[in-house]
């Protein structure tokens, strides 16, 4: 990847009916931009991350932000897991103010910063 820095990294768990989806992230490029709501989804081949998108009035799905290249896909999907992992493992999703987060109200955060 290229000068692109990712300073934070945040994971609130979903666990409601749809097992497929674990978790949302929030990332941070470079202090001072943010990308919100990418998902951890679990697919056939394990975890992976799916970028924001909006439903479309034909009822598909278009990417609201993404990468435009694979390093930099693999960079910010790496980044994701393993703050969610790391959650997972430590339990150490905080809770949130209920009116911040309408379908959650825990999150875990990762935070890199030279």
């Amino acid at each position: 990847m290229s000068d692109l820095r990712i300073t934070d990294v945040r994971v609130r768990p979903y666990s409601k009916a749809d097992d497929k989806l674990k978790a949302f992230a929030t990332i941070t490029i470079d202090d001072c931009f943010v990308v919100t709501d990418l998902k951890v989804i679990q697919g056939k081949k394990g975890l992976f991350v799916a970028m924001p998108s909006r439903k479309r009035k034909d009822g598909s799905f278009k990417d609201v932000a993404h990468p435009l290249n694979q390093d930099t896909r693999d960079e910010i999907e790496g980044r994701v897991l393993k703050a969610y992992s790391e959650a997972v493992e430590s339990g150490s999703f905080h809770d949130l103010p209920e009116d911040e987060f309408e379908e959650d109200n825990s999150e875990s955060r990762t935070t890199d910063r030279p």
